[in-house]
């Protein structure tokens, strides 16, 4: 299949759940793309562009350096990660999308193509009049975008987790974590001049605000003991990917839909990796870090159930 709106592949058209094959195809692009944003921030370090995925450097095109490409070397290199990186994020205008042209705020307008149908501080959600598809606006904020946790140390709790705003990488992270835990499946289809980042979504039904999620999660979340962490999210959980533990959270009714095949799949959430001190030099953290890694169900203490302690 192909967008509606580009000359270019897709697996999601409305409600359609894509097969697992099509999905294992979209998290390969996923953990691509992370990794070429990677590479492109590490040679425009090398060149002293920047060291950080800011909004500059995402929405670089091609032809910013093609003057100083001549120079070989580091800048030579850092020209091919900018083409690499510009292949698997395509720089797209806002109008491109149905929004009109020279508008202050075009996601505000009227659009014949996109009907908006919710959104919040991080990011605007749109169906596409066509078949549904859902179409997401992730706009940035004086160079963050999307939002990821800061941990510090708790008063009561080892550790505390509050919720700021991201970075690109840490937006890129999340929809990773969304495929990984069975959520609705979502492309990454583009960036605009503005720094926008572009995904496109699965349709499901959604919830009804305020259901309760504590025991409809998703399977492979761990929960944390109380002792070891407080965060200002709806159900902080622990979750392994790919060998590697996130803190995910943000876990409500609103960020969860019904497919087209009854189940209840996440479309957003909250998310950042574990410190990698394992929280706050903590060796009892640690501890129960390797130990759920193999045992979710282990307690906090070896030898004794969580209900005892």
């Amino acid at each position: 299949m192909q967008d509606h709106f580009f000359p270019q592949p897709t697996c999601i058209r409305g409600g359609r759940l894509p097969a697992p094959g099509e999905r294992d195809a979209i998290q390969h692009d996923h953990r691509r793309r992370l990794e070429t944003l990677d590479r492109l921030c590490a040679t425009a370090a090398e060149c002293g562009v920047g060291a950080h995925p800011g909004r500059d450097l995402v929405v670089i095109a091609e032809d910013e350096i093609s003057l100083l490409e001549g120079a070989g070397g580091e800048w030579a290199a850092l020209g091919e990660a900018i083409r690499a990186w510009r292949e698997v994020l395509p720089l797209r205008r806002l109008e491109d999308f149905g929004f009109p042209a020279g508008a202050e705020n075009p996601l505000e307008e009227a659009n014949p193509r996109l009907r908006r149908i919710g959104g919040g501080v991080e990011a605007w959600a749109f169906a596409a009049e066509a078949d549904g598809s859902v179409y997401k606006f992730y706009r940035p904020s004086e160079g963050l975008i999307g939002s990821a946790f800061e941990f510090g140390r708790g008063d009561e709790t080892t550790l505390r987790a509050e919720a700021r705003w991201g970075d690109y990488r840490e937006l890129l992270e999340k929809i990773v974590l969304i495929q990984a835990l069975g959520g609705m499946a979502t492309e990454v289809i583009a960036v605009t001049p503005e720094g926008i980042v572009v995904a496109k979504q699965v349709v499901g039904e959604p919830l009804t605000q305020g259901e309760d999620m504590s025991t409809r999660l998703p399977a492979g979340l761990i929960e944390i003991p109380s002792r070891f962490l407080r965060a200002n999210r709806d159900h902080p959980r622990l979750f392994f990917h790919e060998g590697r533990p996130y803190l995910v959270a943000d876990l409500h009714a609103r960020n969860f839909v019904r497919g087209s095949d009854g189940g209840l799949h996440v479309i957003d959430l909250v998310a950042a990796r574990w410190p990698e001190d394992g929280g706050a030099g903590e060796k009892l953290i640690t501890d129960w870090l390797e130990r759920v890694r193999s045992d979710p169900a282990a307690s906090a203490l070896p030898g004794s159930r969580d209900d005892e302690l």
